[in-house]
Formats: C-alpha cells, structure tokens, sequence
C-alpha cells in the first residue's frame, strides 16, 4: 500500500521522534512510504530544553527524505501539508499525537489531507491523549485535532478509556509500546561501561528528561528510606525540564549525597547505551504514565525495570518476570522494592524474562496493528 506519515522525525530530537522514524523505517520495509514532517515543532516559549534538534555524533534518521512542511503556528502550512498529503493519495496516514497544542496543525492538516473519491484512513497513533499536566484549553484542542481521525492506535488500556468518552465509536486498537533496541546495537559490556563512569556495586539508573509526573522526589525519598547497604550508586540522567533547584534538599540529604550522580543534559544518542549497559536495574517512579519510551529503552538493552503502577507501564512490565511493580507515589513501597531487587539477587533471572518477553514488542507487530486498522476504515 502507499503509506505516510505526518508527524517529527530527524532532525527533531527526543522520544516522540526516535519513535516516529523507526516506525518510518517499520512502514518502509512493507509499504511505498512518505512522510511530512515539521519546519517548526515547537515555539521556543513551549520547549524548556537546550535545542529541538538532535546533534548526535550517532543520528538515527528515516528511511525516505522527511518533507519539512508543517509549521505548528503558521495556519498556512497546516493547509499546505494536508494539500501534500492529499496530493500524494496514501492508502493510510499515521499522525503521531502527543499533546494538544499541535491539534490545530495536525488535524486541520489531516482534514485536508483526505482527496475527493479516495477513501484514505487517517489514523492517529496517541502517545498520550491529554497531556500529563493539563490545563483549561486542552479539552478544546484535543476535541479539534482528535477530530481529523478516522482510527486510533493506542499503547494502554487507560488511554483507549480516555478515548472512548471523546470520540464517537471510532476504531481504536491497544497495542504494545515498541521495544528501542536501537540504541544498544553497538553497547560496551558491563564492565566497559562501568569503568567508563566510574561505577561499581549495586547500580540504579532514573533516565530521561525531568518533569514532576516522572516522580523523580518519590525515587529520591525511597532512596533515603532503603536500607543504606541495599544499594551503591544511582544515575539520574536526563535533561531537567523545572528548576534542579527544586530537588536540591533531596540530593543534599546526608544519607544519598555521596551516592546519586546528576547527569542535567539531553544525552546523545551514542552515549545512551552506556548508562543501560552500567545499571543493574532501571527505575521508573512515574506518577501517571501512558506509556514509557524508558522502559522500552531498558527492555530493549536487556535491563529489567522496577516501575509503579499506572497507565501502560503495568501494561508491559510483568511483575516478578521482567520487572517489580509498586503503587503510585508511595516512596516506602519503592524503598521495599529495591531493597527486595538486590536482597534477592533478582537481575540475572528478570533480564531473562525480558528476553523471553522480546517479541511482543516488535516494530513489524506495531506495523501489522496499524494495517489492520487501515482496513477496518477501507471496509
């Protein structure tokens, strides 16, 4: 079929673009492919971060040359990407959708994408239908742009109930969050990694960018409350999206300092495989989640995850098998966790059940849902 895709890609950076261009390179391998991408993504007022564009040594680009149409404030080039769209006549469009702001851009250039006499199915693959910190006008511009959709693809069961209260008995598929084994094709060995860090002992890893509903207090908190001898080191390692000064008194605390290393920088793609090669175990303490790009990073270098109970994460991490589950927000739950994680010498036996659990999350899988929900709209 002919296929595209309008959404961020390289050279835009962060996860929602990684994500996009291996699904591109996915959507490629089986179909004749486009994609429309973005000039601008975000206004500099929106994006706390360093730069939008990745300058990775090592860069992970798609496999056909992104057409950089779509300008999030300009009106005119959301008309301008849907006549391309439409112009090129796909079988199915897939739109990435992440958060309200860009439902004017995106769903007024899926409406327009749609050619007279051709059934196109626009389906929009929702990372998170509302976003984690919401405010007023969000409800409006996600009824807007959700709009443009024919189909949705969504990566949790607590996303797909979001949807059913706003869209009118569209089609709506629950498909795991896919794995990025990507980023650890080339990893050094534990021991490489380690030496390169200066890292020994029992190692936590808290990765990518800072922002509250990642939870990052709670992990600090449980680390003050865990048994001193139940851990060595951990990593926090990402880019602070609200002020460090916030988490200052946690990280002075007499009990962690000397132990918790601040990593305040967006890390290049290349470097990323040494932090999961170095960790025994990967926290994720998130306070609400949709799904997790971590977590999926952790799996696909083979590193089980302890993670708290909510949205997609309890969709994908197995308790007792590729991971250890807690509630919410509950830092003495997440003490009890790591302390039982090494206790228990659990990491050789949890990184065989992410082995094992490897081909669920697949690219060629995600694919397949997305093929299926294209036919649906066809029929």
């Amino acid at each position: 079929m002919k296929a595209a895709i309008l959404g961020p890609t390289y050279p835009h950076r962060g996860g929602i673009a990684h994500y996009t261009t291996l699904l591109a390179r996915a959507l490629d391998r089986r179909h004749e492919l486009a994609i429309v991408s973005f000039a601008r993504l975000y206004p500099r007022l929106l994006f706390p971060g360093t730069t939008q564009f990745d300058t990775s040594a090592s860069t992970i680009e798609p496999p056909v040359r992104p057409e950089p149409i779509l300008d999030s404030l300009n009106p005119l080039s959301w008309l301008g990407a849907g006549a391309r769209l439409r112009a090129l006549g796909p079988d199915f469009i897939v739109v990435p959708w992440w958060h309200p702001f860009f439902g004017p851009s995106l769903g007024t250039a899926a409406r327009r994408a749609r050619r007279p006499g051709k059934r196109t199915a626009r389906i929009f693959l929702c990372h998170n239908v509302s976003p984690h910190e919401a405010t007023p006008i969000d409800r409006a511009l996600t009824a807007y742009g959700l709009g443009g959709a024919d189909a949705f693809l969504v990566h949790a069961r607590s996303e797909e109930e979001k949807l059913r209260r706003i869209t009118r008995g569209k089609p709506i598929r629950v498909h795991p969050h896919p794995s990025y084994e990507i980023f650890s094709e080339r990893a050094p060995s534990r021991e490489e990694a380690r030496s390169a860090l200066d890292l020994q002992g029992r190692v936590l890893l808290f990765f990518g960018h800072v922002r509250p509903y990642k939870g990052l207090a709670d992990l600090l908190s449980a680390l003050k409350l865990a048994r001193r001898d139940a851990w060595d080191r951990a990593l926090v390692v990402g880019e602070f999206y609200e002020p460090l000064e916030r988490y200052r008194a946690l990280l002075e605390d007499p009990l962690i300092k000397e132990r918790v290393r601040v990593v305040n920088r967006y890390v290049a793609n290349e470097e990323v495989a040494r932090y999961f090669a170095a960790a025994d175990v990967v926290a994720l303490p998130y306070r609400e989640a949709t799904g997790s790009g971590i977590a999926q990073i952790a799996f696909g270098a083979g590193v089980p995850v302890i993670a708290t109970r909510t949205g997609g994460l309890e969709d994908v991490v197995e308790e007792g098998v590729s991971g250890l589950l807690v509630p919410p927000g509950d830092p003495p739950s997440l003490a009890r966790a790591i302390e039982r994680f090494f206790d228990d010498a659990m990491s050789e036996r949890l990184r065989e059940g992410v082995a094992r659990n490897r081909g669920r999350f697949g690219w060629d899988a995600l694919v397949g849902a997305l093929e299926s929900l294209a036919a649906e709209c066809a029929s």
